[in-house]
């Protein structure tokens, strides 16, 4: 419908002879009394045109008329919005075709089979998941699901670091949990993890060797059990989500194959670097950063991490990703402008890359604030919270708010089976509708039936018809944002507008014929809360 709308403006502003190159914008409008759709291109016209917008919208408006179904009416109202009022048999006609496409209905060939990366979650093999990554995992997914409704070919890819000082700390600390079991009365500082994954680990070790390591800090097999361990651990946490990975890259792997030096190095030969202080700096101020950084320290001779992400970033583009996406969390904020700095040094547009920055979470039980710190083992597993509150609710949770929002988590809400609680109030929706279908079964009716859609004309009816035209234009926006947050206030839009139809008319009524229209409706409001929440991941009973 909104393609329809641009391409009549565009043809009376052709009619007009205004060139301007101005994209035309077709929005939902916000009150029913202002039609189906408004458009401000003639205020966004007027400075250009140096006319006042509201004369600019009503030749447009002239320009249009007659205008073709499924237009009703146009009205200008305000400065100069032009309102779009749609013949309701253009919102009828979309339950058949709701109907014939089902679980395809929604899709869009935005991407047209362009090859996408998604990179996210990238903890990290130090320890469980928590709550802080479930953010992330769940956004990842989500946005990744989008990507392949919308016509691109996904892949999923998780980034991690089983090297460096974290991970050389995180051995120290199953060696001092293996001494202690061992009888000797080493102790845990501050700087070590302190999780009973850490136990785990170290009571395995002591079972299989017994005092052979008693006497070798330095011997890797603390680092590697307990990475093995935790990644084990991180993987099932992710399985529980429904979150899957196609390829998982080692940071190590950039070092061995020699693309760090090979990076280093080019950026050297075309003056990008500098030295200073006993390190080699890049000039990422000259690239669009905000300041120079240091790439590698001379004194310890190690990189710091900005120079792995730049030849990591590197891999994405040549290996002839489209569209590459990160996710990270705020923290990540004031560190990826350097990547891109150091990508367009070397040569790379970066116009391809996607970055996606979410805020914080903040876990709360009741009124008190649970405290998530990894080193100090207190904080809340992701597999806890499952188990808590169930998958749906994690999932829809984590995303209900956008991504540049705080997100607060409320244990307590996200543990009630009331309407208060989003995710209840959609599957309940799903299911009533479901339980409408098998009332209608046993009196009856078949599913293959269709019913007269151009009885559908009560006010609640052709609100729910309204906002179901919705649907596809809201994922083809979710595609271009990337923010799955769209969908679920979609949702309880759809929920809230079919419960209210639902509490004022009858499905099944004396009339067979009207009956049959409004299942038409439901089934399709059935279909469309289906294929919304499949995009989220989570699941639309037929039963609750």
């Amino acid at each position: 419908m909104i393609e329809i709308l641009k391409s009549l403006i565009k043809k009376a502003l052709l009619q007009l002879d205004i060139e301007a190159d101005i994209p035309v914008t077709i929005e939902r409008s916000r009150r029913p009394d202002h039609g189906h759709y408004t458009s401000n291109i003639a205020l966004v016209l007027a400075r250009p045109l140096k006319q006042k917008p509201v004369d600019i919208a009503q030749k447009i408006k002239a320009a249009m008329t007659p205008w073709p179904e499924p237009v009703d009416d146009v009205k200008i109202e305000g400065p100069g919005f032009i309102n779009f009022f749609i013949v309701p048999e253009a919102f009828q006609r979309i339950v058949r075709d709701i109907l014939d496409k089902a679980s395809d209905f929604g899709r869009s060939n935005q991407g047209r089979g362009a090859r996408a990366l998604v990179e996210f979650v990238s903890a990290n093999p130090t320890g469980p998941l928590t709550v802080g990554h479930g953010r992330q995992a769940v956004l990842g997914d989500c946005v990744a699901r989008i990507l392949e409704w919308n016509g691109y070919n996904v892949d999923r890819e998780y980034y991690y670091n089983d090297a460096g000082r974290q991970m050389r700390i995180l051995g120290q600390s199953v060696y001092i949990r293996y001494r202690q079991l061992l009888g000797f009365d080493d102790k845990l500082t501050d700087d070590h993890y302190q999780g009973e994954y850490i136990v785990d680990v170290a009571r395995k070790i002591k079972a299989e060797y017994g005092e052979a390591y008693v006497d070798k800090p330095d011997d890797d097999i603390f680092r590697k059990s307990a990475e093995e361990a935790v990644f084990a651990d991180i993987r099932h946490s992710l399985e529980e989500l429904r979150i899957r990975f196609d390829s998982y890259y080692n940071e190590k792997s950039l070092y061995e194959d020699g693309r760090i030096d090979d990076v280093l190095n080019r950026l050297e030969e075309i003056g990008a670097t500098y030295e200073k202080d006993g390190a080699i700096w890049f000039r990422a101020g000259d690239y669009g950063s905000d300041d120079d950084r240091v790439l590698w320290k001379s004194v310890v001779d190690e990189a710091t991490y900005r120079l792995p992400d730049i030849a990591y970033h590197e891999t994405k583009i040549r290996r002839g990703y489209d569209l590459i996406v990160d996710i990270f969390g705020a923290d990540h904020h004031a560190t990826y402008p350097d990547v891109l700095a150091g990508l367009r040094a070397l040569g790379y547009e970066t116009d391809r890359i996607r970055v996606l920055i979410h805020q914080f979470v903040t876990l709360t039980r009741g009124a008190e604030k649970v405290k998530m710190s990894t080193r100090k083992a207190n904080y809340v597993t992701l597999s806890e919270l499952v188990d808590e509150v169930g998958v749906d609710v994690v999932r829809y949770f984590f995303i209900m708010r956008g991504m540049k929002s705080h997100l607060n988590f409320d244990l307590e809400l996200a543990k009630t089976e009331g309407d208060e609680n989003p995710v209840f109030y959609l599957q309940y929706a799903h299911a009533r509708i479901c339980s409408i279908l098998r009332n209608a079964r046993i009196k009856g009716y078949s599913d293959d039936e269709r019913g007269e859609l151009g009885l559908l004309i009560e006010e609640e009816t052709l609100a729910l018809l309204n906002v179901l035209g919705e649907f596809e234009e809201i994922c083809i926006q979710c595609g271009q944002n990337l923010e799955p947050q769209l969908l679920t206030t979609y949702l309880q839009k759809l929920a809230a507008t079919f419960h209210k139809f639902y509490t004022i008319h009858r499905v099944i009524t004396k009339d067979k014929t009207l009956s049959r229209a409004r299942l038409d409706l439901v089934r399709a409001v059935k279909i469309v809360m289906a294929n919304g929440l499949n995009l989220l991941g989570i699941d639309a009973p037929e039963r609750m």
